[in-house]
């Protein structure tokens, strides 16, 4: 496992050798030239709203922003992994960004995607079991000094693959979702009220 991953994820996040953060580059490239991604939807190691889980059902991917890279990046590339499992399961894999300081804006279709652990092209949606308990959702950007040549729907490992070596720096954002179930419980039934 790579020893940096503690000043890269909060304490409670799982130190994951699995996730991308820690296969495709180093604790250097980390935040190089004020690299930083946020989202407008949660704070840093926040809890993800409902509406970007499987908890409601018009669900959709939550918005993403990010600074300028470093001068000479050719392309950005997003990729959301939960590392509370292993190996972690690929949510988003997003390229085809500017190399330039963007967004992605609430539930957008992302120029290029590619395959998620469920084999589609689309923000998979956390959908864990009460009993699961918390999961920790990384969200990894990487500016790249080439393009890639990709095209949609490529494979994870072809995405992997094709990033390797390219990184010229990273930003990382980390989210919790833990279900809230049905929600049965919740409400009373009209007919019950007095």
């Amino acid at each position: 496992m790579a020893d940096w991953l503690d000043s890269v994820l909060p304490k409670d996040c799982p130190r994951n050798s699995g996730l991308a953060i820690a296969r495709l580059t180093e604790e250097k490239r980390i935040g190089r030239g004020g690299l930083t991604l946020t989202s407008p939807a949660f704070a840093p190691g926040g809890e993800l709203d409902p509406c970007f889980t499987a908890d409601e059902e018009d669900a959709v991917a939550p918005p993403m922003e990010w600074t300028a890279p470093p001068p000479g990046t050719q392309e950005m590339v997003l990729i959301v992994e939960d590392a509370s499992v292993s190996p972690p399961t690929l949510h988003w894999s997003v390229w085809g960004l500017a190399g330039q300081r963007g967004k992605l804006l609430e539930g957008e279709v992302p120029p290029r995607v590619g395959k998620n652990a469920k084999q589609n092209s689309e923000w998979l949606l956390p959908a864990q079991s009460e009993e699961d308990g918390t999961h920790h959702f990384v969200f990894q950007l990487f500016a790249l000094e080439l393009p890639l040549t990709l095209m949609p729907g490529a494979s994870a490992k072809d995405v992997f693959a094709a990033i390797e070596g390219q990184v010229s720096a990273a930003a990382v954002l980390t989210a919790t979702y833990r279900s809230a179930g049905d929600g049965a419980d919740d409400w009373e039934d009209e007919d019950d009220i007095d």
